[in-house]
Formats: C-alpha cells, sequence, structure tokens
C-alpha cells in the first residue's frame, strides 16, 4: 500500500526523531540535567542515525549502511535499558551497552550485506526484543511512588519488546519473505508503530525526567554526603512519621544515638580524609546490621541516630552490640583499628512524648556511657512520660 512506503515513513521517521530531539535536549534536558533525559536524547540520535543508515538500502552503500543501522539501532535501545536503569541504580557497564551492537554488527556484516537487505536480522531482531524488555522491567522495578508515567512507559517499552519478539519467531519460521512477515512485520508496519511510538514516550520521558531532578533534589535535601544515611532533618521528617506509627500501633520502639569515642584523634593523626573513612565505616556497619525499615541517620559530626521499630531497649542494647563488633572489623589503609563507640538508648513506647523528648533521654544516656569510660551503650532512664 502506497501509504505504507518504507522509503517515505523512514524519513518522516527521520523527521521527526530530529524534532523530537531537537525539542527534548533544548527544552527538557537543558532544563532539568537529569541522567535519564541524556540516555534518551542518546537514544534518538542513535534511532535517528540509523533509520538514515537504511536510507542508502538498495544503493552501492548498502554494504555498510545496512549492517551499521542493525547495529546503531541495537545501540539505541541499549541506552533506552540504560536511561530506565538509572532510575533504580547505577546505569549497566559499557561492555554490557556495546555487546549486543557489536555482535549485531559482525554477524551483519558476514551475512552478504550487500545482496541480502535482512543480513544479520534474526540477530538484529533478538537484540532490539533483549534490550527493550530489559528496558520495560526496569521501568516495572521502579517504586510507584517515584513516578507516575513508568507505567505507562513500562507498558510501551514491553508492547514494543513484544512486538519485535514476534518479528523473530516469524522471520526464524518463513523468512523477510513469508506472507505473514509482509502483512504484519515487514520495515513499513515498525517504521509506522516506531514512530508513534517515539512520539508518545518522548512525552511522558519529559515528564519522567521532571521527576527525577525531583527526587534527586529531594535525595540532596534529605541525605548526607558523606556516609549516604539520612541527614539530620530528614531523619527528623521520617522519624516524626515513624513515632506517630509507633504510638498509634503501641508496638516497641528505640532511639539510639551513637558517639564514636575519640575521633578527634583519629583527625589529627591521620588526617581528616582518614576520619571521613572511618565515618563511612561506621554507616556502613549500621545499615548492614539493621532492618532495612530501621531509620538510620548521621546527626552531626561523629554522632550518629538510630530509629529501631519494635525493638524495646534491651534488644536495642543487643543491636548496637552487633554494630560495633560488624564496625570492629573494618580495616583501614593507614593501619589503626577503629575507633570504640558509646551508645545512649531511649525507650519509645505508647505513651512517649515528642521526638525531642527522646533524643534528649538518648542524649543524656549517651554522656552517661562516656562518663562510665565508653565503648558502652547506656539505657535511659525514661524515653516517655504521662
Amino acid at each position: 500500500m502506497e501509504f505504507l512506503d518504507t522509503t517515505t515513513l523512514r524519513v518522516a521517521f527521520g523527521v521527526v526523531a530530529v524534532t523530537l530531539l531537537g525539542l527534548f535536549y533544548f527544552v527538557t534536558f537543558q532544563r532539568t540535567r537529569s541522567v535519564y533525559s541524556a540516555w534518551w536524547c542518546v537514544a534518538l540520535l542513535l534511532f535517528l542515525a540509523g533509520a538514515a543508515a537504511y536510507l542508502l538500502d538498495g544503493t552501492v552503500h548498502q554494504q555498510w549502511a545496512n549492517p551499521s543501522g542493525n547495529a546503531l539501532l541495537v545501540l539505541g535501545a541499549a541506552s533506552v535499558w540504560a536511561g530506565a536503569r538509572t532510575l533504580r541504580t547505577d546505569g549497566p557497564q559499557p561492555w554490557q551497552i556495546l555487546a549486543g551492537p557489536a555482535v549485531t554488527l559482525v554477524v551483519s556484516v558476514l551475512d552478504n550485506p550487500a545482496t541480502n537487505d535482512w543480513s544479520g536480522g534474526p540477530v538484529f531482531l533478538a537484540f532490539m526484543c533483549l534490550f527493550l524488555a530489559l528496558a520495560s522491567a526496569e521501568l516495572w522495578a521502579v517504586k510507584r511512588s517515584y513516578s507516575r508515567v513508568r507505567q505507562s512507559l513500562a507498558l510501551a517499552s514491553g508492547l514494543l519488546a513484544a512486538f519485535y519478539l514476534c518479528r523473530w519467531m516469524v522471520f526464524i519460521v518463513e523468512g523477510p519473505d513469508g506472507p505473514t512477515f509482509v502483512a504484519y512485520f515487514d520495515s513499513a508496519i515498525t517504521t509506522l508503530i516506531t514512530l508513534v511510538l517515539l512520539v508518545v514516550v518522548s512525552f511522558s520521558m519529559a515528564a519522567l525526567s521532571n521527576e527525577q531532578v525531583t527526587q534527586d533534589l529531594h535525595l540532596r535535601a534529605t541525605r548526607d554526603d558523606l556516609t549516604g544515611l539520612l541527614n539530620r532533618p530528614g531523619f527528623h521528617d521520617l522519624a516524626m512519621n515513624e513515632l506517630k506509627r509507633i504510638r498509634d500501633s503501641r508496638t516497641p520502639g528505640a532511639l539510639v544515638l551513637a558517639d564514636l569515642d575519640h575521633f578527634k584523634t583519629v583527625n589529627d593523626t591521620y588526617g581528616h580524609a582518614a576520619g571521613d573513612v572511618v565515618l563511612q565505616a561506621f554507616a556502613d556497619a549500621c545499615v548492614g546490621t539493621v532492618r532495612s525499615t530501621d531509620l538510620v541517620g548521621r546527626h552531626g559530626g561523629e554522632e550518629f541516630v538510630i530509629l529501631l521499630s519494635g525493638a524495646d531497649s534491651n534488644r536495642a542494647e543487643g543491636i548496637v552490640g552487633q554494630v560495633s563488633a560488624r564496625f570492629a572489623l573494618a580495616s583501614f589503609s593507614e593501619g589503626f583499628k577503629p575507633p570504640t563507640v558509646s551508645y545512649g538508648i531511649a525507650a519509645i513506647d505508647g505513651s512517649s512524648k515528642d521526638l525531642g523528648t527522646i533524643l534528649a533521654t538518648a542524649d543524656a544516656a549517651l554522656y552517661e556511657a562516656k562518663s562510665l569510660g565508653r565503648n558502652r551503650a547506656v539505657q535511659g532512664s525514661s524515653g516517655g512520660g504521662d
């Protein structure tokens, strides 16, 4: 059918891709500078370059243009996956991104690209399906509270991955000239579907990039740069909510203040860089010991605060003992041993007062622990009141 002419659709795809790339780069990326928007700009550029390479099919340049187009599109799909991955964790390693396009390029070059319009076709379709499916999985795995549009993006990526899977299966069974492949999965239909999804996804990407920036700003406002723990305001905000939950459910809890003993000696003897490493090691010991649902924050300097839900004072004392044992195993390049730690523990129950009162109780217990010779945990006399 005339309206599904492959060349015309590829030109239209290129025009739309250029437009979206320009709009996305100058309107979204320049404003947000989010990692995800950067990866989407790269993906758009690669999709554009791949579509442009395919326009040379049927010419003397097909021998290099066809394998290049395959590799560029696979690299574009890998970039979509890499961007989606940054929403949850660090991006993939370079080899994880480049391996698929490299294999696609080699197979396409070895498959008579000068005369075969579908050189490397099965490998190309398989990698497109794989990377789009990985992107969909990453987007589904993003916490629901993180984004309002991640589900629609995950669904779009999943549908496109399923389409490429069907293309691959039909290609394997009957080849690119088979009636089913020509009717439902040829290049013209794929370009049209991809063109529509490109427009829809780009607008969703812009919204997601804005959300990523908001999340990053919130993270910077609530997290300590050195240790990655909650900073003081961030801890206090979450602790207020947790205290309300403990009071309403009438379950036990405990708040712990921890202070590294003789920490100034570490800074004076080995330098502040060594002191920073010690603080990071203690933060790791805390995170590695308590549950993920417990709150751990840096209260200031070498003082840390932990809120343990469901643990009474005695249980809290056992937990901080585990923290100290784990911290004692830390090793430092300067060769010194980790400092000891003193703890003040305040019990929390249904009658506990505000956070300030509980912190004051824990601070008094910590002061007592220091007065008694350090390297110990002391339970406060009262974590609440009438």
